[in-house]
């Protein structure tokens, strides 16, 4: 149990900053955005990794059961401890910012905002499933360079155009929450992710017999 807790834990940390820094690199409109957060998430998955597994993402955290790389029993867990992280980091920056209702609500198209969270989700969660979580790269060195890449990628392709970019059920609720996009396409990036994450899975197990215990 308490080494079950440091893994909550340290998912909470890590989704803390990577939330963190979506919102205040959009709250300044900061164009170096995509870098900085890839950055960040880098950082956190080196840091975590060992201990969690670094998964910062609830679609990540999908992907890993499905991939038999997480017990089902811990995504809830892991899960609730992502959003946890999430919900406090835009309670700090309201604390920060002094006030409420500082962004204005992006409006984007339901079917290109669908089709791009799927496939950069599915990007991210296939690249962490086959950098992270298989024997024959298993203690590798790039495996957080792989996945903060295809992050900044699915960032610069498509993030503020076709959709928020959150690739991530936690950052799209918390950019919901400060409406940064409305509820509905909230929801509907949260769906998208969780898509893109059991696809990902399945393609892996189609790509990649072996499944680890």
């Amino acid at each position: 149990m308490k080494d079950n807790l440091k893994k909550y834990l340290v998912e909470a940390i890590g989704t803390f900053f990577l939330v963190m820094t979506v919102i205040c690199c959009s709250y300044s409109a900061q164009g170096l955005a995509p870098l900085a957060i890839a950055g960040v998430l880098i950082a956190i998955v080196y840091a975590g990794g060992h201990i969690s597994g670094g998964h910062y993402n609830p679609a990540v955290s999908i992907a890993a059961c499905i991939r038999g790389a997480l017990p089902l029993k811990q995504f809830i867990p892991y899960a609730v401890a992502q959003c946890l992280g999430g919900i406090i980091a835009v309670w700090i920056f309201y604390l920060m910012i002094g006030q409420i209702q500082v962004f204005r609500p992006s409006d984007f198209q339901v079917v290109p905002l669908l089709t791009a969270e799927i496939l950069f989700t599915f990007a991210l969660c296939y690249v962490v499933l086959q950098t992270a979580t298989v024997k024959e790269t298993n203690g590798n060195s790039y495996f957080g360079f792989a996945i903060g890449i295809t992050v900044l990628a699915g960032a610069v392709a498509v993030g503020g155009t076709f959709c928020a970019g959150a690739f991530n059920p936690a950052v799209a609720l918390s950019v919901g929450m400060v409406n940064a996009v409305s509820w509905k396409l909230a929801g509907l990036t949260i769906l998208a992710n969780i898509i893109g994450g059991i696809l990902a899975a399945l393609a892996f197990k189609l790509t990649y017999a072996e499944v680890q215990e």
